[in-house]
């Protein structure tokens, strides 16, 4: 699948940055505009083994619920990892930082919300081994065809790229060799590239492609030719050699969409009911033994 990301998984690189994944505009946020969000804020929780599935959709559910009580303006989407960790990474997008600022400032002067989410985080963080989370700005220049508001997508491809201190000439350069060649190709390549600005290395650049169905990504490998052939050998030569000079580090995760932790819109659930469904279930305890008999 020769998205921006997949084809650069084709480099001879070190593999050993740990993905911060997301949504654009898989990104629900406050105005829903049309395109990705300029300020990207992503979560991620990693989940002690035992602890996810119905149980960790039920306690994630608490805080959805919340939100929806309090009709809340802002929207965010959960992901479960398919890929790597144990983990549930949750995005919400903004159009500044100001309105993010703004939407913290405002739920702190909601008491009731406020308690509600303080209760529910005290039970959920029982069931996380760690925790953290990073914020990213939109590079229109360095994304290729943008995603658009879409309440069908279900899964996530989110791939880091560390860029050397000096080498951000060489990265730029690159991503536009990756956009001409899917151009000239015509393939079904798409992708929203942002940069970390707070919450990691300097530097590490996310690229992010939502798709309605993994079939998408038979497609994109199956499109693999038609990108090389565009390219030519001397192309692709020039394109593996300046990646390898400006980026040292990279990892590609995949994720999918998983509504018992997303807070969308009611267009969204309008829409599409898979975003309204029913109450997640915990796990039913398992019923206690008998007493055992005793001979009198």
């Amino acid at each position: 699948m020769r998205t921006f990301s997949r084809f650069l998984m084709g480099a001879s690189l070190a593999v050993a940055l740990g993905a911060v994944a997301l949504d654009c505009p898989v990104v629900a946020q406050q105005s829903m505009p049309s395109g990705p969000p300029k300020v990207l804020q992503i979560t991620r929780e990693f989940v002690k083994p035992g602890k996810g599935g119905g149980l960790h959709d039920k306690s994630e559910s608490v805080f959805v619920q919340a939100f929806t009580k309090a009709k809340w303006p802002t929207h965010y989407i959960g992901f479960n990892a398919l890929s790597g960790r144990n983990r549930a990474d949750f995005f919400v997008g903004y159009d500044s930082f100001e309105a993010w600022e703004k939407d913290n400032a405002a739920i702190s002067r909601n008491p009731a919300l406020a308690a509600a989410l303080d209760k529910a985080g005290m039970t959920d963080g029982d069931l996380l081994s760690d925790f953290d989370q990073g914020v990213f700005m939109l590079d229109p220049d360095l994304s290729y065809k943008p995603s658009t508001d879409d309440p069908k997508v279900r899964f996530l491809e989110a791939s880091t790229y560390h860029v050397r201190p000096g080498h951000q000439a060489e990265w730029e350069e690159v991503v536009k060799m990756v956009k001409d060649g899917h151009a000239k190709a015509g393939t079904s390549a798409h992708w929203d590239m942002y940069e970390l600005v707070y919450g990691g290395d300097g530097g590490t650049y996310l690229v992010l492609t939502p798709m309605h169905s993994l079939s998408e990504v038979d497609t994109g490998f199956a499109e693999d030719k038609k990108f090389d052939d565009a390219m030519g050998k001397d192309g692709l030569k020039k394109l593996e050699d300046t990646f390898g000079s400006a980026v040292d580090v990279t990892d590609h995760q995949l994720l999918g969409v998983n509504p018992h932790m997303s807070y969308v819109s009611d267009d969204w659930i309008k829409a599409d009911p898979f975003w309204k469904p029913k109450p997640a279930m915990a796990p039913a305890a398992k019923p206690a033994a008998a007493p055992a008999r005793t001979t009198p």
